[in-house]
């Protein structure tokens, strides 16, 4: 199964770049600076400008299958388990 994995957050591409760096991350971390993604995702509190800490899983079809937010998103066992769940066949 091929899969990508990027990062979006709302900070400056700038500021992902040294966040990145620091901890170094090794997949796209993308900046979402405007707020567009996050907002259409559902996940943009208006009030803070600030997105809630959310791991979304795609299919190759781009149907969302697995969502996970909060402190449990930071956790990659979530999304390896809904991947694993996407490679059986049906």
């Amino acid at each position: 199964m091929e899969v990508q994995v990027v990062g979006i957050s709302v900070d400056s591409p700038f500021s992902n770049q040294a966040f990145a760096e620091k901890i170094g991350v090794k997949f796209p971390l993308l900046s979402d600076f405007h707020r567009k993604v996050s907002r259409e995702y559902g996940i943009l509190n208006e009030e803070t400008g600030t997105a809630r800490r959310t791991t979304f899983v795609l299919d190759k079809d781009g149907i969302i299958r697995f969502i996970e937010q909060g402190q449990q998103a930071i956790d990659i066992k979530g999304a390896k388990n809904a991947c694993q769940m996407l490679k059986k066949p049906t």
